[in-house]
């Protein structure tokens, strides 16, 4: 186990010092995280929202990569849309690469027709990473007796922390309560990030394509009404660079509770088969999924376990007949 974490270790800090190709943290919750899936769902639900989310993937590693999130968004009338406002943490590496996101988006929100609501947004936000250099560990360090001793002879890069501003887009269409859809595009200007003066490395540009539907089971004058019984089925591709990502999902609502199952594909290799449970109560919801590892590295990586949790405001009066957009919860 200590050999396999030192390998780890050792591939990570030699990953470190080339030119990257930079990628985004992921969930597995995507609709528990609305504002980071599309800006445009912001306001979606009206009344004021917040979510927090926190993702530990790969934990058979040790701390490979830990991810929070956490978001505000409402509906505000004279604006006629939602604003929002996101922060996001994620420790790579045991914490010695660090990214933080500070977001703010405004999603303007019109009808088509009486039947089809759509919104389109902006999100302007600052990204920074920060590396700690003082903590990696690097091969010509280790003397064969006494281990990590030796210094190393590996040049310490030009910034340690990089900053830059960042733009998003996104559209988000709905049909009645029964069909909704939306495009998003992060980086628009796919800005630099790397930590060498010749800063090589970018952020590319993320594609997420994401459609749904909402499918009843209740039947028309039963008594319970109120109680949402529904199937979801859902489709969500993303594409970074090189990377292609394809997840297909079902959930199942029997009103306090909510069952999901996605299949995860990378493209080059099926990747994961991710459950999830949910409750919700009252103004709460909370939900729980793991990513049950079906590539190679299920011997090693432990999967990932992602946990998310929602709290919606009252909604004052004077907005009640703005029309809230159907989504699942998770």
């Amino acid at each position: 186990m200590i050999r396999r974490i030192a390998l780890f270790v050792l591939f990570a800090a030699s990953f470190l010092l080339v030119d990257l190709y930079a990628q985004d943290p992921e969930f597995s919750q995507f609709y528990a995280n609305p504002l980071y899936l599309n800006p445009a769902l912001a306001g979606v639900t009206v009344c004021p929202k917040v979510n927090a989310n926190y993702r530990n993937q790969w934990p058979g590693i040790g701390k490979a990569f830990i991810t929070y999130n956490a978001s505000y968004d409402q509906y505000v009338n004279f604006l006629h849309g939602g604003v929002g406002v996101e922060v996001l943490a994620d420790r790579a590496g045991s914490g010695n690469l660090n990214t933080t996101i500070i977001s703010l988006m405004y999603a303007y929100k019109f009808n088509l027709s009486s039947h089809l609501q759509a919104s389109g947004a902006l999100k302007v936000g600052y990204y920074q990473r920060h590396l700690n250099w003082g903590n990696l560990q690097f091969e010509d360090m280790i003397d064969p007796l006494n281990g990590f001793v030796q210094p190393t002879s590996e040049k310490q890069p030009d910034n340690l922390s990089v900053g830059a501003v960042d733009f998003s887009t996104g559209v988000f269409i709905s049909y009645d309560d029964l069909f909704y859809g939306g495009i998003a595009v992060d980086h628009l200007t796919q800005p630099k990030v790397g930590f060498y003066a010749d800063n090589n490395t970018k952020l590319d540009m993320k594609y997420t394509v994401h459609v749904g539907s909402v499918i009843s089971l209740r039947k028309n004058g039963s008594a319970d009404e109120d109680r949402e019984f529904s199937l979801s089925p859902n489709i969500l591709f993303q594409q970074q660079f090189q990377f292609h990502q394809l997840n297909i999902g079902l959930y199942l609502t029997v009103d306090p509770f909510i069952g999901g199952l996605w299949f995860r594909h990378n493209f080059e290799n099926a990747d994961a088969i991710i459950p999830m449970l949910g409750i919700h109560y009252k103004n709460l919801r909370v939900g729980y999924s793991y990513d049950y590892t079906i590539s190679k590295l299920r011997t090693a990586s432990g999967g990932a376990h992602e946990v998310s949790a929602s709290w919606q405001f009252p909604c004052p009066e004077k907005r009640r007949h703005i029309r809230a957009i159907k989504c699942p919860r998770f």
